[in-house]
């Protein structure tokens, strides 16, 4: 058994205060036994505009808000996973990067956000993440606590291939740091995390934005705990940030994928279109 905690937080647009948020969310967590957290997307700013982020990020070398994160992973004990936090890159634009600290403060895995959501919504509205942000290429299984942890962050969650592959990598337990929008939350986040349970017989450990932020966004919240047959094992509610702990067995890892062996059973397939219907 692993106790695990889901850091809800409601960050706002500079970032000593949200790092401050994320000490005290990671103290509580490590009050109540846990030995892993995992905090939401863009924990450390959630900023209005790109100008904003310039004004309130670092590149990653001699970054002050890494040598933050790894002296609260020291005072805690925790293995700390950062679910994002936005870098500075030497192009002009950002990463979206996910970083695990050992309880030691080291850093022990990073992973950059593979898929950029650029969508014109119906209401003309634009998001252009691609503008903004440089994507990783590389998916990453990393250790914590005894735990093999698949790392994704947030619009990742569309995404099965992802999923699938790091559950054939070796992962029992997928992270997914997010900050989804209230519609989309409202429409898809429990289905879709429930889903990426399901389909890899991995624990999935939600960590959510929620609430109205400083920057004008509001966000969904509702982070989860899902167990490898897909039930909900915790939830927290949409509007405050807070804490979710839970004890996982590892163990129910290997009898969903036994009951349900889709991961053993799958197979390589061609694919032929033909759209005349001629044979």
């Amino acid at each position: 058994m692993v106790r695990v905690a889901a850091l809800q937080m409601t960050s706002g647009t500079e970032p000593g205060p949200n790092l401050e948020a994320l000490a005290v969310l990671a103290r509580e967590a490590a009050a109540e036994g846990a030995v892993y957290a995992l905090s939401p997307e863009v924990t450390n700013v959630f900023a209005k505009d790109r100008d904003g982020l310039k004004s309130t990020t670092w590149p990653w070398e001699n970054s002050p808000t890494i040598a933050q994160c790894s002296a609260i992973a020291r005072e805690t004990g925790l293995h700390l996973h950062v679910g994002s936090l936005v870098v500075a890159r030497p192009d002009g634009r950002f990463a979206n990067r996910s970083v695990l600290f050992g309880p030691d403060g080291a850093v022990t895995a990073t992973y950059d956000k593979i898929h950029l959501f650029d969508a014109t919504l119906p209401d003309d509205r634009e998001y252009r993440e691609s503008a903004t942000y440089a994507g990783g290429d590389s998916a990453v299984v990393g250790e914590a606590a005894g735990m093999k942890l698949g790392l994704t962050i947030c619009y990742d969650v569309r995404f099965p291939a992802l999923h699938r592959a790091l559950a054939e990598a070796g992962a029992e337990v997928l992270a997914v740091p997010a900050a989804f929008t209230v519609p989309t939350g409202e429409a898809h986040w429990e289905i879709l995390l429930r889903a990426r349970a399901i389909e890899t017989g991995c624990y999935v450990i939600a960590a959510a934005q929620a609430g109205q932020h400083e920057n004008g966004r509001a966000t969904y919240g509702h982070s989860m705990i899902i167990d490898p047959w897909g039930r909900i094992v915790g939830q927290l509610g949409g509007e405050d940030a807070g804490v979710l702990v839970a004890d996982i067995d590892l163990k129910a890892v290997a009898e969903a994928r036994g009951r349900v062996p889709a991961l053993a059973n799958a197979r390589q397939f061609s694919l032929s279109v033909n759209p005349t219907g001629a044979l």
